[in-house]
C-alpha cells in the first residue's frame, strides 16, 4: 500500500512513517498542503492521511484542490485536535472520509487506514473531460474517442491543464510556471511537448483540438 502523510509537525510524521513501514507499506511526506498537491500531481496513492492547521495551504483547502482541482479520490483521512463539530463537518465537506483526533493511538491509525484502503478510490470523482477527450484521473487513461492514447508524463500535465481551462487560452507562461515550476525549461522544451501532444490527441481525426492562438498560447477547442 501507498500513503502520503501530510503534517507540519515533523516528529508526528517520522512516527507514522516509521510505524507504516515497519507495516510493509511505501511512504511519502509532505509539510504542508501545497507540497501534497505537487506529491499527489506525479503519484497515485492508496490513501493520504492530512492534518488541518499547516502553513501554505491548510489541510481543508488542500482536500478542497484535490478533489475540485486534481479531481482525485484516493481516500483521506484527516488527523486534528480540532474536536468540535464544526470542524469535523468542514473536514467531510471538503472531501474528507474519515476523521481522527490526536492523540491517536497507531493500533486505530492503521484500522482505519486499512479500512480506507479497502473502499478504494472513490466513483464519483475522477473523470476530467472536454468535446471529445476524456481523462482517467486514477489511472491517467487518455482517451478520445474511446480511443486510447498513450502520453508522456508532461504531455499529460499539458492536457490536464489545458483541459481544465478549456475552452479558454493558456498562456505559454502560465503552462511553464505549472508544469515546472521555478526551473522552467527553455520555450524550446515547451514547443517540442506541445508538438508531440498535438501529433497524440489530433493526429488521425478530421477535426483539431489543440490550437495555437499566435503571441498568446494554447487551448483546447470543441
Amino acid at each position: 500500500m501507498k500513503i502520503l502523510i501530510v503534517d507540519d509537525n515533523y516528529q508526528i510524521v517520522e512516527t507514522i512513517s516509521d510505524y507504516l513501514e515497519l507495516e510493509n507499506n511505501i511512504v511519502d511526506c509532505a509539510y504542508h498542503g501545497e507540497g501534497a498537491l505537487k506529491l499527489i500531481e506525479d503519484n497515485h496513492y492508496d490513501v493520504i492521511i492530512m492534518d488541518i492547521m499547516m502553513p501554505k495551504i491548510d489541510g481543508i483547502s488542500a482536500v478542497e484542490k484535490i478533489r475540485a482541482d486534481l479531481l482525485c479520490g484516493t481516500p483521506i483521512l484527516f488527523l486534528s485536535a480540532k474536536d468540535t463539530l464544526d470542524d469535523k463537518i468542514a473536514a467531510f465537506k471538503a472531501g474528507g472520509d474519515d476523521y481522527l483526533l490526536k492523540p491517536f493511538a497507531m493500533e486505530e491509525l492503521c484500522l482505519r487506514i486499512q479500512a480506507l484502503a479497502n473502499r478504494g478510490q472513490r466513483k464519483d470523482i475522477g473523470i476530467l473531460s472536454f468535446a471529445d477527450i476524456q481523462i482517467n484521473n486514477q489511472t491517467d487513461e487518455v482517451c478520445r474517442d474511446d480511443q486510447v492514447i498513450k502520453l508522456s508524463r508532461i504531455q499529460l500535465k499539458i492536457l490536464k491543464l489545458l483541459i481544465r481551462q478549456a475552452p479558454n487560452i493558456v498562456t505559454r507562461q502560465q503552462i511553464m510556471e505549472t508544469i515546472w515550476g521555478d526551473e522552467s525549461p527553455c520555450s524550446d522544451a515547451l514547443r517540442s511537448h506541445i508538438y508531440g501532444l498535438r501529433n497524440a490527441i489530433d493526429k488521425g481525426f478530421s477535426e483539431s483540438r489543440l490550437e495555437t492562438i499566435h503571441g498568446q498560447g494554447y487551448r483546447i477547442k470543441a
